[in-house]
């Protein structure tokens, strides 16, 4: 059970910097996700350019990155629960952000790889130290409203990825915006390095006087901790479906609008970003906000909340996808990332109120290594390989052979006949919609998950508290 709050204690920096870190924290992990996930506004160039396919771009969105960002997530998050985790991530926000900027000048798809497994390595080491800092700065009943605001990173990076990398990639290439979304990451890590400072450990928590010379728990103890807990178990297995969707379907819809209605690489992103950040956000916002205020009355909320949201968001996604129109798509693009968002806030608040203080880096990095493996290591690729099989079964009903020989890239080679053409694009842009359509259905078991949680922690049962219900014992 988690500790009482200790809102009087001192954590070693002022309101006004704490509030200051909380906002730089914020840009840094908005960095974070335009470096992660440029490649899904860049991809249909890059296809294009290195003739891969897309489970090839899957694997360099997903599993090129997630491999090494969650193994070496947990060394990463145990050295910050003994080291300066303000120093920890300026470093490793210079190292990301250079490799993001060495990926352009990548020559064939093997160095590609290689250079995001680079950023792979130095992302690992911002959000486990990230989190530990926030539950420093806040207490137990603020930290889900604090952890979205830090998570508001995630829209508003997917946002100005997608407008800079369209503007950029349409004006000059897929390389030139990598290397220009990259550099400024290395200014920021100068900024935080000389803004922030580091609050003391578990001054938001009850016994704090203890907490600076405590040895943190070892990694198995932190395990049998978290996951012991029915409620949490259950809600990092949602989180997880919920991510495998999200990265997946995220890596192709950029691509699907290219596909489907041939938009514009500068026009889409301007567009796709504006309505996909100003949804995601106000809905990780409000998730975090909402819960909090929810959760006084009853914990279950927690859970609740994201459940209710993945039930809206499917159905919602499904349509938006499969609109004959893209400006009839977008504005229903408006609805779903309200509710799918919403989870982030009490997913991340529930965790930070059962760890406790020296072992919430850890935390952290053992959930991220669950839900990014899965969710971001196989999310992207799957769905790459569902668009594959689908483009390649309409193709295969048309009889002009097979797809990956005759499309290239997802495209007919340079002066083949108009029939070959039209049918190559046509199966691309119906095996992308296919694709999409199929991962989003995995929400709906994500939600299930979340409603289970809600159970163990009580369902409606009137008991304020901000962590779930305890583990409960055999018999």
């Amino acid at each position: 059970m988690l500790n009482a709050s200790n809102p009087s204690a001192d954590t070693g920096i002022t309101p006004a910097r704490r509030t200051t870190m909380l906002a730089v924290l914020m840009m840094i992990y908005t960095v974070n996700f335009v470096d992660r996930t440029i490649l899904a506004t860049l991809g249909q160039a890059i296809k294009l350019d290195l003739l891969i396919t897309d489970a090839q771009l899957g694997l360099l969105q997903g599993l090129a990155f997630a491999a090494f960002y969650t193994t070496l997530g947990i060394p990463l998050a145990r050295l910050s629960e003994r080291v300066n985790r303000v120093s920890l991530i300026a470093i490793c926000l210079a190292v990301w952000s250079g490799m993001t900027a060495l990926c352009g000048a990548a020559q064939n798809f093997v160095q590609l790889f290689l250079c995001r497994i680079g950023v792979g390595i130095g992302e690992a080491g911002c959000s486990p130290p990230a989190h530990s800092l926030i539950s420093d700065m806040y207490a137990p009943r603020k930290r889900a409203t604090a952890l979205a605001i830090y998570s508001f990173g995630i829209p508003l990076g997917t946002m100005v990825g997608a407008v800079s990398g369209g503007w950029l990639v349409e004006h000059f290439n897929w390389r030139v915006a990598l290397v220009v979304v990259g550099l400024p990451g290395i200014a920021l890590a100068l900024v935080f390095r000389l803004l922030a400072r580091e609050p003391v450990r578990g001054a938001m928590d009850a016994a704090a006087t203890t907490v600076a010379t405590e040895a943190p728990p070892s990694i198995r103890e932190t395990i049998a901790h978290l996951f012991g807990n029915r409620a949490f178990l259950h809600i990092t297995i949602g989180a997880t479906l919920v991510g495998f969707v999200g990265y997946g379907t995220g890596t192709f819809a950029y691509a699907y609008f290219i596909r489907m209605f041939h938009m514009g690489y500068a026009e889409l992103g301007l567009v796709y970003g504006l309505v996909g950040g100003l949804s995601a956000g106000l809905g990780t916002l409000l998730g975090g906000w909402m819960s909090d205020w929810a959760g006084k009355r009853r914990r279950s909320w927690y859970a609740l909340l994201p459940a209710i949201g993945l039930l809206i968001a499917a159905p919602t996604y499904i349509v938006a996808f499969t609109r004959g129109e893209w400006i009839t798509a977008m504005w229903w693009m408006l609805l779903p990332g309200l509710f799918h968002y919403a989870y982030i806030g009490p997913t991340l608040g529930v965790m930070h109120n059962l760890a406790l203080p020296r072992m919430r880096a850890t935390a952290t990095a053992l959930f991220f290594v669950v839900v990014n493996l899965v969710g971001l290591g196989i999310g992207p690729y799957a769905t790459g390989a569902l668009i594959d099989y689908a483009a390649n079964r309409r193709f295969s009903a048309s009889g002009l052979g097979d797809f990956a020989t005759q499309c290239p890239g997802g495209v007919a080679a340079p002066g083949a006949a108009d029939s070959l053409q039209s049918a190559c694009t046509g199966a691309m842009a119906q095996g992308t919609q296919d694709g999409i359509v199929i991962m989003l259905l995995v929400f709906l078991w994500a939600a299930l998950h979340y409603l289970i949680a809600a159970r163990h922690m009580g369902w409606l049962k009137r008991e304020a508290v901000a962590s779930p219900a305890p583990a409960r014992q055999p018999g």
